[in-house]
């Protein structure tokens, strides 16, 4: 049998996007020098992944790339970076008791990291005890994979430019790309601009409340690390106690920011040529800080009235309008768009406000983002088609296309979104029964709110769950069973799951 799929050529363009990740590595490698930390560690891995990426790339000297090429490409690269990303984390932790040092461990950190999941098993999180090389890496890794990997490879490679469009629409996130300009490879640029001027503000404003004695412990390491987990709405940090470690002054500012993350990035590019109208009347935009807004009144209603018990991290919000208010939109801000960041630990928060924050979860970023879950724009079609299907029963013969900002949606979008929701639903309570399963297995006790909320954290890339998930909780007590099935549905969770399911079938590789 023939296969329809020249898997040398994915092979060989594998290589050279991890020998882009080779060349990533060389700024942790040059963080390690300034401290004089884990020098061999970066120097090998660099090492180590840019001969591989030589190798894969010498499998075809002339890569000719057709659409299949490219949907496999953009599947296998992420697997591949996540699995070239364990190097650092496994030779870091060889020959000490670091939870790192499994390769299980090691590979659901790094495919954390590049699908922005924020989920860890990293145990004991702090620059004392792993390098601020380590930590940067740990951070690195979620900004390269929050506007993605292959939008970068387009913009920078000219050979991907043929079939551009097809790769970019494989790995973002949402239904719809939008053409920013005439070249795919221009708007793949354009993106990572738009992205990396964001990165470098919130950099920026982090370190000048440091200088202005507003946030005492934001070093420059931390403002950087934390702009680099923010855009692309991660929620990694060095620090253990995440954004609660920070003043408020510092949580005041992150929270535009996470807004920003999970909103269109195409919309900022608009405004930025002047273009204010299109941003503000953008039917998902608008549903999407509508959301956000509610929510967040709802929470901090609940928080104000004694929905959060006093806590050292977070402090009391009983009472207090001020403290309510910022740890109720952190935290929407946060869950909504999958940025996974906490200024207080929502676990012990009573029923009616978790309830909240796992409804949160379900909702997602914008298409277009660097957001997870099922996205705003699935959930208004979903909408529109039901109060359609309920239109139609009411008026058989009557014809009522779905509309969404004056444009008729094609009925191919409309299944293939009902599609998608419901496959991700299906995935969700699969996963949610599968660690359920394997914990009494092995004897390890999760509840059923604990199994919900690490399956919908990994499945739509948020990261912190509830109970010993909670935000300043850690996935290291999984069985290592659990821990593989969780890297699965972060894998195709990132990359919306029908393209990583599609390349398991026949279909796509028989003639």
């Amino acid at each position: 049998m023939r296969l329809r799929v020249k898997w040398l050529t994915t092979a060989s363009l594998v290589g050279t996007v991890l020998k882009y990740i080779a060349a990533a590595m060389v700024v942790p490698l040059a963080v390690s020098f300034i401290y004089m930390e884990d020098v061999w560690v970066f120097a090998v891995s660099a090492a180590a992944t840019g001969l591989l990426a030589f190798a894969l790339e010498r499998l075809d000297p002339d890569p000719d790339m057709g659409p299949a090429e490219a949907l496999l490409l953009v599947v296998v690269s992420w697997l591949a970076v996540a699995l070239v990303g364990t190097i650092p984390y496994l030779l870091a932790g060889y020959g000490t008791p670091s939870a790192l040092a499994h390769p299980v461990n090691a590979l659901f950190e790094s495919m954390s990291g590049f699908t922005t999941t924020g989920a860890t098993v990293m145990g004991e999180i702090s620059t004392d005890r792993h390098s601020h090389a380590l930590m940067l890496w740990r951070q690195l890794t979620q900004w390269l994979g929050g506007m993605g990997i292959i939008v970068l490879m387009v913009a920078i490679l000219p050979e991907l430019a043929v079939n551009g469009a097809q790769l970019m629409k494989t790995e973002a996130p949402g239904p719809d790309l939008q053409k920013l300009t005439p070249r795919i490879t221009q708007t793949a640029r354009v993106l990572w601009i738009v992205y990396f001027g964001f990165t470098a503000l919130l950099a920026v404003l982090l370190y000048a409340l440091h200088l202005g004695g507003f946030a005492p412990n934001m070093t420059a390491y931390n403002a950087v690390a934390h702009a680099f987990s923010t855009l692309p709405t991660g929620g990694f940090s060095p620090e253990a106690d995440s954004i609660a470690a920070f003043s408020a002054a510092v949580q005041w500012v992150i929270i535009p920011f996470m807004v920003v993350a999970g909103t269109n990035f195409a919309l900022f590019w608009h405004l930025l040529d002047g273009d204010v109208r299109t941003l503000l009347n953008d039917p998902e935009f608008r549903v999407y800080a509508g959301a956000i807004a509610i929510l967040t009144a709802i929470l901090a209603t609940l928080l104000y009235g004694g929905g959060a018990p006093p806590q050292e991290l977070g402090g009391t919000t009983a009472g207090n309008t001020e403290n309510a208010l910022r740890q109720a939109a952190f935290q929407i801000g946060s869950l909504l768009n999958s940025t996974g960041f906490a200024t207080s630990d929502f676990a012990q928060w009573d029923p009616a406000a978790q309830t909240l924050l796992l409804f949160t979860m379900f909702i997602g970023g914008s298409a277009g983002s660097t957001g997870g879950g099922i996205k705003v724009i699935r959930w208004i079609v979903v909408i529109k088609a039901l109060r359609r299907e309920l239109f139609r029963t009411a008026r058989p013969s009557a014809i009522k296309p779905i509309r969404l900002g004056g444009y008729v949606i094609d009925e191919d979008v409309v299944r293939g979104i009902t599609a998608f929701t419901l496959l991700y639903m299906v995935l969700f309570g699969v996963a949610t029964v599968f660690f359920v399963l394997d914990s009494l297995r092995v004897g390890y006790e999760l509840s059923t709110l604990e199994a919900m909320g690490a399956s919908i954290a990994t499945l739509g890339n948020i990261g912190p769950g509830f109970g010993s998930l909670g935000p300043f909780g850690s996935y290291t007590e999984f069985p290592f069973e659990t821990k593989l099935m969780m890297v699965f549905l972060m894998w195709i969770g990132r990359l919306e799951i029908v393209p990583v399911l599609a390349v398991f079938t026949g279909a796509f590789w028989k003639r």
